[in-house]
C-alpha cells in the first residue's frame, strides 16, 4: 500500500480482506443470524422442485386428486415459509450492513483527520471529497444491499446444486460441468474488473479536484485568465473519466451476454443426461423432472450471484480506495512523541522546497521566547508564509529542525498540537451544525459556560444570543447564514477553547472589508492576550507594535531586532518602513 507522489494510497487486495475481516468479526452474531436465516430460507426453497417430482411419479403411478392436493398445499406452505425467512434474513442483513457502514464512515473521518495537512494538500481535497463522499457510498450500498443479496443468492445456489446431487450424482455431476462456461467468463472478467474500477475511481476524484480547484479559486482565475487554461484541464480530465467508464462497461456487456446465454447449458445437458438414464431405467421420471427444476430454479440466484459480483468489483475498489487511508502517512509517528518541556520555538538549519519548485527556504534560525510578540517581513515570495506553515506543524522541513519545547511541532498529534501552536489566516470555514458542534470541535468537552465565555471574549455572544435556539442554532445554507465577520468570530472563539501557547497570524484580516476587519482585530486583540505571537506582518504598523522584528529575504532570514533598532540600522527593513510611509500607508 505504497502511496504514488502527490497521491493517497490505494489498499491492496490483502489488506482490503483484512479490513472486510475485521468488519464481519466487529458485528460477528448479526453476520452469523444473517446466514443461519439464509440457510433455513434456502432449505426451504427447496421442497418445491421435489415435491413437483413427487407429484409427477405418483400420478403415474396412479395416485388419485387427494394425494396431489396435499403435495400441491406442502409446496404453498414451503413457499410461504421460504418468503418469511426470506425478508427475516434480509432486514437480518440490512441491520448488520448499515451498523458496519456505520463504523466505515466513523474510521474514515478519524482517517481524514489524522491527515497531515501537506497530504491533503499534495493529494487534493477532490480525491479525499471523492473517497469520502461517492466510495463510501458506495461500500454502503454492497453492505447494505449487495452483500446480503450476494449472500441469500449463494447459500441458494449451494443447496439448489446439493439437491441435485442428492437426487442423482450423475445429473449433479452434468449441472455442475454445464456452469463451466458461466466460470470462465466469470474469471474473464474478475481479471480486468479490478484495476478498472480503480482507474474510474481515479479518474472520478481528478475531475472532483480540478472542479473544486477551479470553484475556489475563481477570482485567481479571472485575474489572470485562465479560463481557457483551466477548461482544457477539465476536459482532459473529463475525457479519461469517460474512458475509463467507457472500458467498465465494455466488461459489463461482454460479460452479462455471455453469462444469460450459458444459464441454458446445464438444464439443457440435465435433460438430455436424464432423458438417456430415464430411458435405460436408471433414474425415474419424478428425479428427472426435479433435477431440471432445480436447476432451471439455480438462474435466479446464480444471476442474482454474477450482478452482485459486477457490483462487488466496483464497491471493492470503492472500499480500497476509503481504505487506502489507513496506509497515508500519519501526523504521528508510530510509538507517539514525548510532551513539549516547555513553551520556546527553535527554528535551527531549516530548508524546505515545495515538490515542484525551488527551495524556498534556506538555512533559517530562529528562537521565539514565551511570550513574545514577533513580527515576520519581507517581500513578497521571501518564504514568509512557508516559515509559518513549518512553525504551525502543517509542513516538516526537508532539513532542519522546527521545534516547541524541545520536540519536533511536525511530530504531535492533533490533539496535542491545537493546544501548542495554532495557525489562523484568512480563510476561516463554518460547518454544517449547530453553534455548538462548531465550537467543540476546538474542545469536544467544552459545557455551555465555556462556549458562552469563549464567544464573548471574540465579541460574538450578541448575535449568538439573538438566534433562535441560541447555542443549538443550526448553521449553513438554507438554515442561519453567517456573514465573514461572524464566521471569522466563531474560528477565533474555537482557537480560544483550544488555547494555544502560541498563535501563528498570517494575514487574518486581508481578506476582510475594513469594517469586517476593525471587528475580526479587536475580536483577535482578546485572544491575543498573554500568549506567544508570530505575526506575518504585510502591514508594517504590525512590525511596529511587536517585540521583535524578523525580516526574511529570499529564504533567509537578514535581519532580527526591535523596530526601532532595525530602522536605526538602515537596511532592509529600514527601507521596507520608509517605502511604506513614503506611499502614504501610515
Amino acid at each position: 500500500m505504497t502511496p504514488d507522489a502527490g497521491h493517497l494510497p490505494v489498499a491492496g487486495r490483502s489488506e482490503v480482506r483484512r479490513a472486510t475481516v475485521r468488519l464481519v468479526r466487529a458485528d460477528g452474531r448479526s453476520f452469523a443470524a444473517a446466514l443461519l436465516l439464509n440457510a433455513l430460507a434456502a432449505a426451504a426453497g427447496l421442497a418445491g422442485p421435489w415435491l413437483v417430482g413427487r407429484i409427477v411419479d405418483e400420478v403415474r403411478a396412479g395416485a388419485g386428486v387427494a394425494v396431489v392436493d396435499r403435495l400441491a398445499l406442502g409446496i404453498l406452505v414451503c413457499a410461504l415459509v421460504q418468503l418469511l425467512l426470506a425478508r427475516w434474513a434480509r432486514y437480518a442483513g440490512h441491520r448488520f450492513g448499515e451498523r458496519t457502514l456505520a463504523r466505515v464512515r466513523e474510521q474514515f473521518v478519524d482517517r481524514a483527520l489524522a491527515l497531515p495537512a501537506s497530504t491533503v494538500e499534495r493529494a487534493g481535497t477532490g480525491d479525499l471529497t471523492a473517497r469520502g463522499t461517492a466510495d463510501v457510498a458506495a461500500v454502503g450500498t454492497t453492505l447494505r444491499d449487495v452483500g446480503p443479496e450476494l449472500l441469500v443468492s449463494s447459500v441458494q445456489a449451494l443447496f439448489v446444486l446439493g439437491a441435485v446431487f442428492t437426487l442423482d450424482p450423475l445429473l449433479g455431476l452434468f449441472g455442475v460441468l454445464g456452469t463451466i462456461p458461466i466460470w470462465c467468463a466469470l474469471r474473464w472478467y474478475l481479471r480486468r474488473a479490478r484495476d478498472g474500477y480503480l482507474a474510474e475511481g481515479a479518474a472520478t476524484s481528478q475531475v472532483a479536484e480540478i472542479v473544486a480547484a477551479t470553484a475556489s479559486g475563481a477570482r485567481t482565475v479571472e485575474a489572470f485568465r485562465l479560463e481557457e487554461r483551466r477548461i482544457t484541464a477539465s476536459r482532459d480530465a473529463l475525457d479519461t473519466s469517460r474512458r475509463t467508464r467507457l472500458y467498465t462497461l465494455y466488461l459489463r456487456t461482454v460479460f452479462f451476454p455471455a453469462v444469460e446465454v450459458s444459464y441454458t447449458i446445464p438444464v439443457a445437458g440435465v435433460l438430455l443426461v436424464g432423458g438417456v438414464l430415464h430411458a435405460r431405467g436408471a433414474v425415474g421420471l419424478g428425479a428427472v423432472v426435479a433435477a431440471a427444476l432445480y436447476l432451471r430454479q439455480l438462474t435466479e440466484p446464480l444471476d442474482q450471484i454474477l450482478m452482485r459480483i459486477e457490483q462487488l468489483q466496483s464497491s471493492n475498489a470503492s472500499f480500497a480506495r476509503v481504505e487506502g487511508l489507513a496506509g497515508a502517512p500519519r501526523s504521528v509517528p508510530d510509538g507517539g512523541v514525548p510532551a513539549p518541556a516547555d513553551d520556546r520555538i527553535d527554528v535551527s538549519g531549516v530548508r524546505y522546497a515545495y515538490e515542484r519548485g525551488g527551495e524556498v527556504l534556506r538555512g533559517v534560525d530562529l528562537t521565539v521566547r514565551p511570550g513574545e510578540r514577533l513580527a515576520v517581513v519581507g517581500p513578497s515570495g521571501a518564504g514568509k508564509t512557508t516559515l509559518s506553515r513549518l512553525l504551525a506543524g502543517v509542513d516538516a522541513p526537508g532539513a532542519g529542525t522546527v521545534t516547541v519545547g524541545g520536540v519536533p511541532v511536525a511530530d504531535l498529534e492533533p490533539e496535542r498540537l491545537r493546544r501548542q501552536v495554532v495557525l489562523v489566516t484568512q480563510e476561516h470555514h463554518v460547518f454544517l451544525g449547530t453553534v455548538r458542534d462548531n465550537l467543540r470541535i476546538a474542545e469536544p468537552a467544552a459545557g455551555d459556560e465555556e462556549l458562552w465565555a469563549a464567544l464573548a471574549a471574540v465579541g460574538a455572544d450578541a448575535w449568538v444570543r439573538e438566534l433562535p435556539d441560541g447555542l443549538d442554532n443550526r448553521l449553513g445554507p438554507g438554515v442561519t447564514a453567517t456573514d465573514g465577520s461572524q464566521a471569522q468570530q466563531l474560528a477565533l472563539a474555537r482557537v480560544v477553547l483550544a488555547d494555544p501557547h502560541t498563535l501563528i497570524l498570517d494575514e487574518a484580516t486581508a481578506l476582510l472589508d475594513p469594517a469586517t476587519a476593525r471587528h475580526t482585530e479587536r475580536a483577535l486583540a482578546a485572544v491575543l492576550a498573554g500568549r506567544t505571537v508570530i505575526a506575518i506582518a504585510h502591514r508594517l504598523h504590525t512590525a511596529h507594535d511587536a517585540d521583535r522584528v524578523a525580516v526574511m529575504e529570499e529564504g533567509r532570514l537578514t535581519e532580527l531586532g526591535t523596530h526601532d533598532e532595525l530602522v536605526k540600522a538602515g537596511g532592509a527593513y529600514a527601507a521596507l518602513w520608509r517605502t511604506w510611509h513614503t506611499d502614504g500607508t501610515p
